[in-house]
């Protein structure tokens, strides 16, 4: 997939699927995960207010990955608010950047978000590794693999979609209710059956993922002395 390409985490893939990533493994330490979530606050925050945005604090690298806003709803239930990414791999300090602001202003499932809604925010980056072709529809592990599917439904035409690792767990799906969401997110009405799931191409790949929320977020930058007074408006 070009990295100049948008893929929502949970909507369709628009191209191709990624390769290994080149690692840098501290990029995904859980601190330094953590670090990108926050930097993302960063991001949108410096949009907001029109403040220059800090350098990163994470260490480089080059990854497939996805950024994702939560916000918390009245019955403090977590209710996403968008997510896009990349299958294909990118440099991780651009690819925070733009991916924060899309998946936060141009998911097209969703409003972009307000500033209203920032203290209620919970981001999530994940780093994506490990593709490899599934010997069938079910050959993978819930909480482990993400999933990229493939398939020719009707005309010719080529639908795909891709599921995050994180989703089918916290979705509380069998293998075979994340498989028949799936064909749906990619765009498929018609009927669904056992010969319409073993036709599918299946990638699977696993994925390292931290959240941060927004309390978190503010508490940390104050404390490094990073925060910007600009952003008091909050």
């Amino acid at each position: 997939m070009s990295s100049s390409r948008l893929v929502a985490g949970s909507g369709s893939m628009r191209s191709g699927r990624g390769s290994e990533p080149k690692r840098e493994q501290d990029a995904t330490d859980k601190d330094q995960l953590e670090e990108q979530c926050r930097y993302c606050f960063d991001v949108i925050l410096s949009h907001f207010f029109r403040t220059a945005l800090p350098s990163p604090r994470f260490p480089g690298g080059h990854f497939p990955l996805f950024v994702t806003w939560n916000k918390v709803d009245s019955r403090g239930n977590l209710v996403l608010r968008g997510c896009i990414g990349n299958l294909s791999g990118i440099d991780l300090h651009q690819g925070i950047v733009k991916y924060a602001n899309a998946s936060a202003f141009d998911d097209r499932r969703f409003s972009p978000v307000s500033l209203q809604e920032v203290r209620a925010l919970e981001c999530s980056v994940t780093l994506l590794h490990n593709f490899e072709k599934a010997e069938h529809y079910l050959d993978w592990t819930i909480g482990r693999h993400g999933l990229i599917i493939e398939f020719e439904a009707l005309r010719g035409s080529v639908l795909s979609a891709t599921f995050l690792p994180s989703v089918c767990e916290e979705q509380g799906w069998s293998q075979q209710e994340c498989i028949d969401s799936l064909i749906r997110k990619a765009g498929f009405k018609g009927s669904i059956d056992s010969g319409l799931r073993s036709s599918l191409s299946v990638t699977r790949y696993q994925g390292c993922k931290a959240s941060v929320d927004y309390a978190r977020y503010r508490r940390d930058r104050v404390g490094e002395n990073m925060w910007n007074s600009a952003w008091n408006r909050v």
